[in-house]
């Protein structure tokens, strides 16, 4: 079986933030988080659930239009994650918490999404997990700001 694929996307819409996406029964099941991924397992982010993606979605960059989510994407990592929970992804994503790993370009090791209330859009912790890739010093979002497709910033798009 092929291995199911993530994406984060560098997103800057109404305000620069990074989509979240992990393939779960055919879909990316997708979140904005406001201030990206840390490798420090003591920092809790913001996850904002929001509409599931079509898998041709996850190499998308460039710019969309008007409307809805319009704004600049880039392809700020990508790779390969397995569940961490026993049991389907999607029914631990319907319980509230889903433990999983990520093997990507810039993001390794072990994270946790975890609900913490209902509402518009549901709200999710994501936490890094105490691993060997955790690292309070390291920040992947500020130190390595290019595309893993590109090499371009979100700035260079449609510049």
């Amino acid at each position: 079986m092929a291995q199911a694929q993530f994406v984060i996307q560098q997103h800057a819409a109404s305000s620069l933030h990074y989509d979240f996406r992990l393939e779960v029964d055919g879909v990316l099941k997708s979140w904005a988080v406001p201030k990206g991924f840390s490798t420090d397992p003591r920092e809790k982010r913001l996850a904002v659930e929001v509409e599931d993606h079509s898998l041709d979605y996850a190499d998308f960059e460039g710019v969309i239009g008007s409307g809805y989510g319009a704004g600049r994407v880039i392809v700020w990592d990508n790779g390969t994650w397995r569940s961490l929970t026993d049991g389907p992804a999607g029914a631990a994503l319907e319980r509230g918490h889903l433990s999983f790993w990520l093997d990507g370009e810039k993001l390794r090791g072990g994270w946790t999404l975890q609900r913490t209330r209902g509402g518009d859009k549901p709200q999710w912790l994501l936490i890094k997990r105490r691993d060997d890739e955790a690292d309070a010093r390291r920040n992947p979002v500020s130190t390595q700001p290019e595309s893993v497709i590109s090499g371009r910033t979100i700035d260079d798009v449609g510049a």
